[in-house]
């Protein structure tokens, strides 16, 4: 950890946090939540090794990077753009980009923006999938699903205010590790579907949960829950999306996502090929939705194969 450099970049008046190492072609990793550019230790580390430099950021309003002076009104094209002016300003003409979670997102928007920048994407945890308010199937979804109550302005900031930094993050790292959509009763808020007793997984060391505290109690929640939560049914306007760069899906066969609605069979069926055409698709038994963290080394060795393919 401690090969890893830190430095800021200037984004149009705000300062983003960029953690990098090695050199060689480029690998920009984009989190998602509750994660930040620590989660991508285990693969800058790995890829790094191989000949390659990776790059993660904080998106803004996370981790070291600032806080945007409207939080609420950040949205995903905000990302896209904050990605832009990074490998611009590090004169880096073309990336893969690796994206967990919500990191997808941008990672594949930015690929239909300016393919001529992208080598390749991989995400983590989340397909490329439609964006607008049209394809979130919110009538399929019980009232008590996190996303929908994390949606509500000022829901999720009540539950989280009971409770210190570093237990939401273990909360929000239990809950999301298992196979089963978050979904609270009726009468009860999120937080509280954790038993304190719980323990961590295994591969989410009290020292990795220690960091992360550290830099939510920097950076907070606000930004967070506007990004990915409340800016999710943003519509980017592309009326046919096509993704032209060769794509790698990763997935753990047991993250709860493919407990989303209609999600698990648009994977399987093939009909996300509709969209990335030149796509990989891979399963790993056991896996969960924090797959880079729990099976580092299954992770590290798809994501270098699939470098070692596309790489110019």
């Amino acid at each position: 950890m401690e090969q890893i450099q830190h430095k800021y970049i200037d984004v149009r008046g705000l300062k983003l946090h960029v953690a990098e190492i090695g050199t060689g072609p480029v690998i920009v990793f984009l989190h998602g939540f509750p994660e930040i550019w620590y989660s991508w230790r285990h693969q800058m580390i790995s890829v790094a090794n191989a000949g390659f430099h990776a790059i993660a950021p904080d998106n803004r309003g996370y981790g070291l990077s600032g806080q945007p002076p409207e939080p609420e009104k950040t949205t995903f094209n905000d990302l896209v753009d904050d990605l832009l002016v990074i490998l611009d300003s590090l004169n880096i003409s073309k990336a893969f980009l690796v994206g967990k979670d919500f990191g997808a997102r941008p990672a594949y928007h930015f690929a239909l923006l300016h393919p001529e920048r992208v080598l390749g994407v991989v995400s983590l945890g989340a397909p490329f999938i439609l964006s607008g308010p049209q394809h979130f199937p919110r009538h399929l979804l019980h009232d008590g699903f996190y996303m929908l109550r994390w949606q509500e302005p000022g829901h999720a900031e009540a539950d989280f205010s009971r409770f210190d930094t570093k237990t939401i993050v273990r909360n929000i790292y239990i809950l999301f590790s298992g196979s089963e959509l978050p979904v609270a009763k009726e009468d009860q808020e999120i937080m509280d579907m954790v038993d304190p007793s719980t323990p961590l997984p295994h591969w989410f060391t009290e020292d990795d949960l220690a960091t992360y505290a550290t830099l939510y109690e920097n950076s907070g929640f606000c930004t967070p829950l506007q990004v990915p939560y409340r800016a999710f049914l943003e519509d980017i306007g592309i009326t046919d999306p096509k993704v032209s760069v060769p794509a790698m899906l990763i997935m753990g066969e047991e993250d709860y996502v493919l407990k989303f609605p209609g999600l698990a069979d648009y994977i399987s069926s093939g009909m996300v090929k509709n969209y990335v055409p030149d796509l990989e698709i891979k399963f790993l038994p056991g896996g969960t939705h924090f797959i880079q963290e729990q099976f580092p080394d299954q992770v590290n060795q798809l994501i270098l194969a699939f470098l070692n393919k596309h790489a110019q």
